[in-house]
């Protein structure tokens, strides 16, 4: 991978001291205030500027999809993968999705709820207690329902995960703490409770019959050549091109799969553990340090097309009929539902997905962001059956995709001030 040149860093960074001027356009749109039921499809003159603002935060790639209907109604993609190649963003993109992920777990945690395999009131100790868990009493009191609706008590992530234990900070169920770890853990009771990876379970229960083909959790070589590269902010100290994370760890660990003959799809906790010392042997130092590393990640890792995220939102939308494999309605309310009160608070927490009340009703979303060179965001109107996701390739997407949400849907959400 080539650094990024210095002469487009400071193109960039010229632009950038001219996003004065995009801030009051972005505003005036968010302002014009859409009517209720007009389209989320952001208007010509809209996309007309929009590589300017790409180029102003230094965001090469960007993907766009929108559902109208209940139905994924347009899609495109803008810039390029990678700024050292130039390869342009086109349908068979892959975006690393960040914390998009966590709605898409979700949405398969409740599939299992439904066919009476998981509670989720039980105690997740008693589907399966990982090792690096902390001897606490508040450990046992962790369900399913407090990952779904981060109130676990557990951190975002470990600093160190080969060294320290897990442990609550605060007792479960009492106030939200976003946690990727709880997910995690989750995951790893999927995995005991199915018997599969977390990749044959999304295949077997999601990705297959939504026809989301482009979707995974982990890596292969398919994978690898449609994957954009993340890119730094438009104001780091530092243009070359980051580390990036997944793509290298996943590359590392792919040499092992290889040499079993079992993809990364297929592996599980204890396959990581098993190629753990391998891998720490290929990989530079630092890379990987634990079996988390190299194991696909509930809470990170998903990687989709932008038109298979829009399928993904399309099943959170109301409708009169699913199919059979798809969640029942009261269930699909349920991932809408305010989940836990705290007061004070401007947005809610439903089983997945954030809500917050805009002038015409609710909304759920998310965000994502991965290694601070991947932004990503996620919206949906569940009545209206419309949403649009944003899926970017740089550090500064979320000035990117704030920008796209707000010309599209006319509302200037809260939630972009978490």
């Amino acid at each position: 991978m080539r650094p990024v040149p210095d002469r487009r860093r400071f193109i960039y960074r010229a632009a950038a001291l001219g996003v004065l001027g995009v801030l009051p356009w972005g505003r005036a749109m968010a302002a014009s205030c859409k009517e209720a039921n007009s389209s989320w499809i952001p208007d010509d003159e809209f996309l007309a500027g929009l590589p300017r603002i790409m180029k102003a935060f230094a965001v090469p790639g960007v993907g766009i999809a929108v559902v109208e209907g209940g139905t994924v109604a347009w899609s495109r993609g803008f810039g390029v993968t990678n700024a050292s190649t130039g390869a342009p963003v086109d349908a068979r993109t892959v975006f690393e999705d960040a914390s998009l992920s966590k709605p898409v777990f979700a949405y398969l945690v409740m599939q299992l709820v439904e066919q009476g395999m998981i509670d989720l009131d039980r105690p997740l100790v008693r589907y399966r207690r990982p090792e690096y868990l902390a001897d606490h009493p508040w450990v046992a009191l962790i369900t399913p329902r407090d990952v779904l609706r981060h109130t676990t008590g557990l951190p975002n992530w470990r600093a160190s995960p080969a060294t320290e234990k897990l442990v609550p900070v605060v007792k479960p169920g009492t106030r939200i703490d976003y946690s990727g770890e709880a997910f995690f853990w989750l995951q790893l009771a999927v995995e005991t409770i199915t018997g599969q990876s977390l990749d044959d379970s999304m295949r077997t229960h999601l990705f297959g019959p939504a026809g989301m083909k482009d979707s995974s959790y982990t890596w292969n070589a398919d994978l690898a050549a449609r994957s954009v590269y993340g890119h730094p902010a438009h104001d780091a100290t530092d243009a070359r091109m980051p580390s990036q994370m997944f793509r290298e760890r996943w590359s590392v660990a792919q040499k092992v799969a290889d040499r079993w003959g079992k993809p990364l799809s297929a592996w599980k906790y204890e396959d990581a553990e098993r190629a753990l010392p391998e891998v720490i042997a290929l990989a530079p130092p630092g890379l990987v340090t634990w079996p988390g590393d190299i194991v696909a990640n509930a809470a990170a890792s998903l990687r989709t097309t932008v038109q298979d995220y829009a399928k993904f939102l399309a099943l959170m939308m109301a409708r009169k009929q699913r199919a059979p494999w798809e969640i029942a309605e009261a269930t699909r309310q349920a991932m809408l539902t305010p989940q836990i009160k705290v007061p004070g608070r401007w947005t809610e927490k439903g089983l997945g997905w954030n809500m917050e009340e805009t002038r015409d009703g609710p909304v759920f979303y998310h965000s994502g962001s991965n290694g601070g060179i991947f932004k990503n965001f996620a919206i949906g109107d569940a009545q209206r059956r419309r949403g649009i996701v944003v899926l970017t390739n740089g550090g500064s997407g979320s000035f990117v995709h704030q920008r796209v949400v707000r010309a599209a849907t006319g509302y200037d959400l809260l939630s972009y001030d978490l």
